[in-house]
């Protein structure tokens, strides 16, 4: 076992647990700060335009900073921010610790990606990157229910200070066993350029965002909507949670597995025109239990599945600016967590959490949309076949 690659994939999932973690204890949150669950649901949009912000800057920092001491530094900010988001007094100094979060989180997630290809032989880069993506996903849907179970147990601001003594153990465990290294290069603004020019990788990113986007309407206020709409108590919510969870993990192998077997371009026109058929079925069966747990997991899965099925399609798309467009999807998944849960937030405030896979599945239907263009009369090649 690679001991370093699996302390880097740890480092992710810890720093990407805080994402998503508000998501299952917003009536406690809520409650504890004496705000509302649309004003507490923001903390989670917080989080991610604050990610996908810091994301390229951070990207500039990597190409200038020795990795093992910036990680080091990126896991310090962490543990800080969440100390304070666990003693924060008012709903204001909650808001900066996210922001502190997302900016640590940002430099981790970037960082831990290069270590990964750097420490491993060049054959085995893919599978090291793989691990760091899978720590990556089983954070933003596996931090859900363990929050939940944690902040059942000992209240809501003990969920931030496991997050923070993880991030501590982890942290004292790669300045032990992560090896450092001198490899730096410029940063590289002509490839940003070029790809921001392609409309076919634009609108390939634009699918990530409204995906994400589509999935984050209904998954940041999941948890309320399972108690109106389907009338769930707390312990079959914490099983909900559970088995969307293993489903989102599952669907980041999975997305990669359908680029592997068809073409990008394929791939990219399948995956969201199956999530939007996996959101219709949810408030068709929100009244049967087996079959809403099923639909969850259909849903959790697919979703998942976009960021590979996106990042093959950009690579396979234009491989000379390849690294820019991974980096930028990175900032888009974020921006579509961003602009989902504002959206969701506003409906559980002026409507009711039934509206939510409905502008969900609208979401969904314009990532098809996108998708359908980006792939238009586009040439995709992969080494060995012709994408047609």
């Amino acid at each position: 076992m690679n001991i370093p690659l699996l302390l880097l994939a740890l480092a992710t999932f810890a720093t990407g647990t805080a994402e998503n973690i508000v998501i299952g204890i917003l009536p406690e949150v809520a409650s504890g700060l004496g705000v509302s669950i649309g004003l507490a649901g923001q903390l989670t949009a917080v989080f991610s335009v604050t990610f996908a912000l810091a994301a390229p800057a951070a990207l500039q920092l990597t190409g200038r900073i020795d990795r093992k001491p910036l990680l080091s530094l990126a896991l310090c900010l962490f543990v800080v921010s969440n100390l304070a988001a666990a003693a924060s007094p008012a709903y204001g100094v909650l808001v900066a610790a996210r922001i502190g979060m997302a900016v640590a989180s940002a430099i981790a997630c970037l960082v831990a990606t290069m270590l990964a290809t750097e420490i491993v032989p060049r054959e085995r880069r893919g599978r090291a990157i793989g691990l760091i993506f899978m720590g990556i996903s089983a954070s933003l849907v596996l931090g859900v229910p363990a929050g939940m179970i944690a902040s059942s147990a000992l209240g809501w601001r003990s969920v931030f200070i496991g997050l923070a003594l993880f991030a501590a153990i982890i942290l004292l465990a790669c300045l032990c066993f992560v090896p450092a290294t001198d490899w730096s290069k410029p940063a590289r603004h002509a490839s940003y350029r070029d790809h921001l020019r392609s409309a076919p990788c634009l609108l390939a990113q634009l699918v990530s965002v409204l995906m994400i986007g589509g999935h984050f309407v209904l998954f940041a206020y999941l948890a309320p909507y399972l108690r109106a709409i389907a009338g769930m108590d707390g312990d079959e919510i914490v099983a909900a949670f559970f088995a969307f969870g293993v489903a989102g993990v599952c669907g980041g192998y999975l997305g990669g597995r359908l680029s592997d077997a068809v073409a990008p371009r394929l791939a990219l026109r399948l995956t969201p025109l199956a999530y939007l058929l996996a959101l219709i079925v949810i408030p068709l069966v929100v009244e049967y239990r087996l079959s809403m747990i099923a639909a969850m997991m259909l849903w959790g899965c697919i979703s998942w599945m976009i960021s590979p099925v996106v990042q093959s399609f950009l690579i396979a798309r234009s491989p000379q600016t390849a690294e820019a467009g991974v980096g930028l999807n990175l900032s888009a998944m974020h921006v579509g967590v961003g602009l989902g849960t504002g959206i969701g937030g506003v409906l559980v405030e002026i409507a009711t959490p039934s509206a939510l896979p409905v502008a969900a599945a609208a979401l969904a239907s314009l990532a098809v949309v996108a998708a359908l263009a980006a792939t238009r009369r586009t040439a995709v090649t992969q080494p060995g076949r012709q994408a047609r």
